[in-house]
């Protein structure tokens, strides 16, 4: 049976493009298109759709103000198309927390030709989104501090902060896993490294937003800084982040080498470099995702020492990235999303004294 999609756009180019691609699929059928909130109500109710796409800005509604009522009343798989600017990737970004399972860029130029150019694209998160499984959210305000999350004891052991590392790779559904995850770290949490699967201009948005919530700083990688305690880095959309060293010091690096698993930043990367810079002393954690990229990084990892963990197919939105890794026995344990953090803060407070830097 044919995914059946509803498109939302108040541009009929985008409808028209849109429509274009998903028909061309032989898995999928556009059941309906709308120019605004309002009539794509009626069109729920008529086509029942298993994927919406869903333009940001929009007049009569605006979308995020229809996403959070639709996913309130009649929960199921959105897919925001967003414009490609400072502005767009933040209001995206609260879709994803509202509960939209993924988002495409438009084009800044040569909207019909550009969004041809990643029709394939377009169509993967389609299908991924029909696969997603759909959970109701708590919707937390869109700004300020993180007042009302557990967060987790402090290390009490500078040595453990200082020599070990935490290591996560995301994708589909990763933005709210991540959050979920760093909300509950401690402010002298081991350094962090971070591969989410997200295009250039949007990861600087989302690292500002992780910022302004957790406790722990977080900034998206430039490259060359030292991992220190109570620090996050993200990998940018434009470019692979690594684990390096430099004397006795853990560091960022940045490759614009070629996609890997038609990724970049690409998990297995990241991963790789934490298996041949830091071994034992690194940990590592895979989240909600498609695909398998990550799989064979962790692998390496785990060969190299490096204790892993890995989200439970129940808590994930997408679990394709999870299953690959526990498929090929890259992890140790298992766990639901929100026990994640004490998992691993549990194992480094156990184990994390007993090895020495590698």
């Amino acid at each position: 049976m044919k995914i059946k999609v509803l498109i939302v756009d108040d541009s009929a180019l985008i409808r028209s493009v849109m429509r274009e691609i998903i028909n061309d699929q032989p898995d999928m059928e556009v059941v309906g298109v709308a120019p605004d909130p309002i009539a794509a109500r009626d069109l729920i109710k008529q086509t029942n759709p298993d994927v919406l796409t869903l333009d940001v800005e929009m007049p009569r509604m605006d979308g995020l103000d229809f996403l959070e009522r639709l996913m309130r009343l009649r929960p199921m798989p959105v897919v925001m198309v967003s414009s490609l600017t400072e502005r767009g990737s933040e209001i995206t970004l609260r879709a994803l927390e509202l509960g939209a399972v993924d988002f495409v860029t438009k084009p800044k130029i040569s909207i019909q030709s550009g969004m041809r150019e990643y029709g394939e694209m377009i169509a993967d998160k389609v299908r991924t989104a029909a696969r997603a499984r759909i959970t109701p959210r708590r919707i937390a305000p869109p700004q300020g501090a993180a007042a009302g999350s557990a967060e987790l004891p402090s290390m009490r052991n500078p040595l453990i902060s200082s020599e070990k590392l935490i290591i996560i790779g995301a994708s589909t559904g990763g933005t709210e896993a991540i959050k979920d995850f760093l909300l509950q770290m401690p402010s002298d949490c081991p350094g962090i490294l971070i591969t989410q699967h997200m295009p250039e201009g949007f990861t600087r948005s989302f690292a500002k937003r992780l910022d302004s919530l957790c406790r722990i700083s977080v900034n998206e990688a430039a490259g060359g800084e030292r991992i220190l305690p109570g620090h996050a880095f993200i990998a940018p959309g434009h470019s692979h982040l690594l684990l390096a060293r430099s004397g006795a010091n853990y560091v960022t690096k940045l490759d614009q080498g070629p996609p890997v698993n038609r990724h970049r930043p690409s998990v297995d990367v990241l991963f790789n470099s934490a298996a041949e810079c830091a071994g034992k002393n690194a940990v590592g954690v895979i989240l909600t995702g498609m695909g398998k990229d990550g799989a064979q990084g962790m692998l390496n990892m785990r060969q190299a020492g490096t204790y892993n963990f890995a989200q439970d197919e129940a808590s994930c939105v997408v679990f394709g990235m999870p299953r690959e890794a526990i498929a090929v026995g890259a992890t140790h344990e298992v766990g639901a999303l929100e026990k994640l953090p004490k998992m691993v803060l549990d194992y480094l407070h156990t184990h994390g004294s007993r090895a020495l830097r590698v």
